[in-house]
């Protein structure tokens, strides 16, 4: 049966009528090459192919899904950067990619900003109160962490309602989740008490070999976090569309790839 979509909604006590939720949700991870930033870039096209309203926000100084998405953090103007240090409002920042993603964009200049914010009176907020001011303009926002458990990070998380955490299916990507799953703790306990962990998403995942999947169950009985379905399958077409600015629902949207993150993307909103 095809899944029902639906914008996710609330009732307003005062006006008597629905008005949208907006739901954050940041894709962490401190181990870098496992896919986050494609997850991010995905799931982002294929929820605006559903019909949602979607901003995404580049957290790593590297600015791999700025890049990704066709933006030269060169060229950019006005980045995260400047959002986090109070130097312009979150508006000033967004700029609408080619496959009509809106984003707040990073540049190099983070990694200075990361370091300026250590001392700032309430860094960990600082991501939750600039998105706040936008957040009704949109369904979903989804937070690129940097591959650390640093300030950007922790600032992600708590500004976040959800977190996804992409996996590599292999033995070794995953022995940084037990650390990850302290930092979500300490976020729960002393910033975000309402964070929930939305799951593991598998990815490269190659479905032909018993150790892919002895490792996906491995994770959910070690964890006990639930795995998302379905695993995004490995392939060179994840690699071959940033080259050129966009994502694997554009380059290649009959592949695969492109149907695990639009499942992947239709249970997400099924269950908003």
């Amino acid at each position: 049966m095809p899944v029902e979509l639906r914008f996710p909604a609330a009732w307003d006590t005062l006006t008597g009528r629905m008005f949208t939720v907006t739901t954050i949700v940041a894709f962490a991870n401190q181990k870098g090459g496992v896919a986050k930033t494609t997850s991010v870039a995905s799931v982002g096209a294929a929820l605006i192919e559903a019909g949602q309203r979607v901003l995404l926000v580049d957290m790593d100084p590297q600015g791999s899904l700025t890049f990704s998405l066709g933006i030269d953090p060169e060229d950019v103007d006005v980045s995260i950067s400047e959002v986090l240090l109070g130097k312009n409002p979150t508006t000033d920042a967004i700029v609408v990619t080619d496959e009509g993603l809106h984003l707040v964009p990073a540049t190099i200049g983070l990694a200075a900003a990361e370091e300026s914010l250590v001392s700032m009176t309430g860094r960990e907020q600082r991501l939750r109160v600039a998105l706040t001011k936008v957040a009704a303009d949109y369904d979903w926002i989804l937070i690129d962490c940097p591959p650390a458990l640093g300030v950007l990070t922790v600032g992600a998380l708590s500004a976040a309602d959800e977190v996804i955490i992409p996996l590599q299916a292999e033995t070794l990507s995953h022995r940084g989740v037990g650390q990850l799953l302290d930092t979500i703790h300490d976020v729960r306990q002393f910033i975000n008490p309402t964070l929930e962990i939305r799951g593991v998403l598998a990815t490269m995942f190659d479905g032909r070999t018993a150790h892919a999947r002895t490792v996906l169950a491995a994770i959910e009985e070690t964890y006990e976090l639930p795995v998302l379905e379905p695993p995004i399958p490995k392939t060179i077409r994840f690699a071959e569309a940033p080259a050129i600015g966009r994502t694997i629902l554009s380059t290649a949207g009959k592949h695969k790839g492109a149907e695990a993150y639009r499942a992947i993307a239709a249970s997400l909103i099924k269950k908003s």
